[in-house]
């Protein structure tokens, strides 16, 4: 989807979302003077679904990235993403810094490759339960909990992780199973989100029970593989102009607190980075006009 006309800004997105979830941004981009483009990801909406789980890898994806940017006519592109777009899009200026000239990463922060293989901290992370990464990996097994009923599921994982509707403290975390559970047992059984009505239910369901999962899922089954794929990249810094925006109540950003806090190192071009207060994950709908305001005034500052 695109909008508007200058520079070339790609918006990559996350799981389990498409190009919708920049809904918000692509007109508040274009308004302020640049060509926003906003693609479905490999395996989602009406992209491409190759078969096999390493067509899904994030090498892949980063030259599905530049290929978008020359068949848009263009040499460069600015790059944002969200959730698994904030790794892809972290990817694509790490691998192709000449096509990549400036990286907008939302939730997810950036760590550099490097530590033990992803598959064994994940299960370490468990314990005695089992973290929704690992659920993820075994082929089959996450489809067979989410196809039967893709929109009540996707209902439940936003809301989950969303800061208006995620469980309180003390309460089950709905990013782990029990051994032999689900995750959708401890996802919050009220109200959608603020920010998701059900029309935009309607979009995310509708495009899931078309496609089915597994080439979405097939991002978290690559993981051992990119981490094989990005040895040369080791503990690489992103150099380009950077900037963070992450919610205060989102996992991905209390979790990783000392990748945050590494930035002066590992993200030496970093304009600026916020943690919104009382914000979840779906950070660019859950704040649409923070997250514009941000982003825009970042894009302002960039070099022409």
């Amino acid at each position: 989807m695109e909008r508007g006309t200058g520079p070339l800004v790609l918006l990559v997105h996350g799981f389990p979302e498409s190009w919708y979830s920049w809904r918000h941004q692509l007109a508040a981009l274009a308004a302020a003077g640049y060509r926003a483009v906003a693609v479905d990801v490999r395996g989602y909406g009406r992209s491409s679904k190759p078969d096999g789980v390493a067509a899904y890898r994030m090498l892949e994806l980063i030259e599905d990235n530049v290929a978008v940017v020359r068949a848009l006519g263009e040499e460069t592109a600015i790059i944002i993403g969200h959730d698994w777009g904030s790794g892809i899009a972290a990817g694509s200026a790490l691998v192709r810094p000449e096509v990549f000239t400036a990286v907008g990463l939302l939730s997810v922060p950036y760590a550099p490759r490097g530590g033990p293989r992803p598959s064994e901290v994940f299960a370490r992370m468990g314990g005695e339960e089992e973290f929704y990464v690992s659920y993820f990996q075994k082929p089959g097994r996450a489809e067979a909990e989410i196809e039967p009923d893709v929109r009540g599921w996707l209902a439940g994982f936003y809301a989950a992780l969303s800061g208006d509707t995620m469980p309180v403290p003390g309460m089950p975390d709905p990013h782990f199973a029990t051994r032999g559970g689900t995750l959708r047992e401890r996802f919050p059984t009220g109200p959608l989100p603020f920010w998701l009505d059900q029309d935009d239910l309607d979009v995310y369901a509708g495009e899931f029970e078309r496609t089915g999962m597994s080439a979405a899922l097939n991002r978290y089954r690559n993981m051992d593989r990119d981490w094989e794929d990005l040895a040369p990249w080791d503990a690489a810094p992103i150099v380009q102009p950077s900037v963070f925006i992450g919610g205060a109540l989102d996992a991905s950003t209390t979790w990783m607190t000392d990748a945050i806090d590494a930035y002066p190192v590992t993200l030496p071009g970093l304009a600026s980075s916020h943690l919104l207060d009382g914000c979840g994950h779906w950070i660019q709908q859950e704040r649409a006009h923070e997250v514009n305001q941000i982003l825009t005034g970042w894009l302002a500052s960039l070099p022409a």
